[in-house]
């Protein structure tokens, strides 16, 4: 299969593409550097130098692929509207990336309201988005609309993802800001309590649901993308004792919000994300492998010559 993939000199781009690659495709990868071209074709993928604003580069790559996926933002309208373009009519797959803070509550590093914490979300059943992220949900929505002009369309809304990327010099969002704050500090921290939890997936995991989407997914169907959940404070604390530093220590939101920015601090790192994937498990029959987080920071996280 001709693949066509955005972002694919990043950590879940490059890491997708990579893995793909190695299942037999032919895999052309849009990056924005032309420095970053060595090292996709050191794994394999054919590089594409433009960006998510070359409108007639996204409609042309995707009118000459098979199969198309958006790993490159979230939050870019009119890279999707190019890619939906170039794609109508085709019945080819289409996956957008999307991302479990859609759900997140801002809480301030808290654990939420109720017995059992924060509130579990499903895939039949999500909430109104905050005003923060309407505008990503109805990116996503748009995605999954373009089910009507014959593209198999689907969203993979991903968890807190962790492991190591394909590409060299790559790193994931959440944990990396955590480990490099300590790294300036000598002190771990995490948002209010770190009482606040997230769903997470490994980045291998990831890499082969959207694999087996790219050839199995329904047209229109949204996938919350996850294999358990921790706390930031038992995440925190992993990361304490893998670099041999003290205990992890509580951080007011807004000295997190001056290290990390409004939505870093509030969202990807302050807020509750819990959520349960049950589609890619019954729609596609995805075993993720990696299930433990805190397994992973204590015994994986620094081994060496990896990114995070």
């Amino acid at each position: 299969m001709k693949i066509f993939i955005t972002g694919a000199s990043g950590f879940i781009g490059g890491s997708i593409a990579a893995h793909l690659v190695r299942a037999g495709h032919h895999v052309r990868g849009l990056i924005r550097k032309p420095e970053h071209s060595a090292e996709l074709q050191r794994l394999g993928i054919e590089p594409v130098i433009g960006t998510l604003d070359d409108r007639a580069l996204l409609i042309a790559e995707a009118q000459a692929a098979d199969a198309v996926i958006n790993a490159a933002s979230s939050d870019h309208e009119g890279a999707v509207k190019a890619l939906i373009e170039g794609l109508a009519g085709s019945g080819k797959p289409f996956l957008h990336t999307s991302g479990s803070s859609i759900v997140g509550d801002a809480s301030g590093g808290e654990a939420g309201i109720g017995a059992n914490g924060a509130r579990i979300y499903h895939e039949d059943a999500l909430p109104e988005p905050t005003a923060d992220k309407a505008p990503r949900v109805a990116i996503d929505q748009l995605v999954l609309n373009a089910a009507q002009q014959n593209i198999r369309a689907a969203v993979l809304c991903n968890t807190l993802i962790y492991g190591h990327g394909a590409v060299a010099g790559s790193a994931s969002v959440q944990l990396p800001r955590l480990v490099r704050q300590a790294q300036k500090s000598g002190v771990v921290r995490h948002v209010g309590s770190g009482g606040n939890v997230w769903s997470n997936v490994h980045i291998d995991d990831v890499a082969e649901l959207y694999r087996l989407a790219l050839e199995k997914t329904p047209a229109g169907t949204f996938y919350f993308v996850e294999s358990g959940e921790a706390s930031f404070r038992d995440m925190s604390a992993a990361i304490a004792r893998a670099m041999k530093l003290g205990e992890p220590q509580d951080w007011p939101l807004a000295e997190a919000q001056k290290e990390w920015g409004y939505e870093m601090a509030s969202y990807g790192l302050g807020s509750n994300s819990r959520v349960r994937g049950e589609r890619a498990r019954s729609l596609l029959g995805w075993q993720p492998k990696r299930t433990s987080v805190i397994d992973w920071i204590e015994h994986d996280m620094l081994a060496a010559g990896k990114t995070s």
